[in-house]
């Protein structure tokens, strides 16, 4: 029979494209990864609304899926995914909408701890020189040429508040970076599933069976010895006795 798998489902925001700054005018298409009938829909905090409902006053969508034609700077805020219950998603989204001429290209997701992340400072009009500085709570971290900077093997000190600064464009407005640990896959999740078949065991060494088989031998011996001495001294006693009478 063949091994039942176990799956797990995180349900949270996708953004296409999938960056967390945009332009003002620019579309978005947000979804709810959902994989059960729990009825998520997306909602969104900003400056101006709280808990709204897309297909309220923002977006177009059936709510699971929704859609911005023309993104406006009121629209940043926080986006997730909420069921009829009222339960909220595991991921929530930031989302920044920039009036300005520069924007960061950032994950919009967490990165995971280990892997490289790669920053591009974008203009919205083609920089003569597209040299960028980028910048970590508010300290510069290097001025990258081509306008994109990549951090190998972030860890968690890699967390904070990236922008970015294009001469004669402007800045960027800030995004903040998350870095997560390692994700629970199926190689490091045990799952017993009943039914489904367990892996065979690898096949030990012909030295270790040999070993094992002559440590089962003197365990025996050291057991069975005392017996035998005990009866060998019995049976000499009655000789002797036999013999005296």
């Amino acid at each position: 029979m063949e091994a039942a798998s176990v799956l797990f489902f995180i349900v949270g925001v996708t953004v296409s494209p999938s960056r967390s700054q945009f332009f003002k005018g620019e579309s978005v298409i947000l979804n709810c990864e959902d994989d059960s009938s729990a009825g998520w829909t997306l909602r969104r905090n900003t400056t101006e609304e709280t808990r709204s409902q897309c297909g309220s006053t923002w977006g177009s969508g059936d709510g699971l899926s929704c859609e911005i034609g023309y993104m406006y700077e009121e629209e940043s805020g926080v986006y997730w995914c909420e069921s009829r219950g009222g339960g909220a998603s595991s991921m929530v989204v930031n989302i920044s909408v920039s009036g300005g001429s520069v924007i960061l290209q950032s994950p919009v997701l967490p990165v995971m701890e280990g892997h490289n992340l790669t920053l591009s400072c974008q203009s919205k009009t083609p920089p003569s020189n597209p040299s960028a500085d980028f910048y970590k709570d508010g300290s510069l971290i290097r001025t990258e040429p081509t306008g994109h900077m990549t951090l190998q093997h972030v860890s968690r000190s890699d967390e904070g508040l990236y922008k970015c600064h294009i001469r004669d464009h402007g800045e960027s407005p800030s995004s903040w970076i998350s870095v997560s640990g390692t994700p629970i896959t199926s190689t490091n999740l045990s799952v017993s599933v009943p039914g489904s078949a367990s892996p065979p065991a690898s096949d030990p060494s012909p030295t270790t069976t040999f070993n094992q088989q002559v440590f089962r031998v003197v365990c025996h011996l050291v057991v069975i010895c005392p017996y035998c001495i005990a009866t060998l001294l019995m049976v000499s006693i009655y000789r002797q006795k036999v013999s005296s009478n």
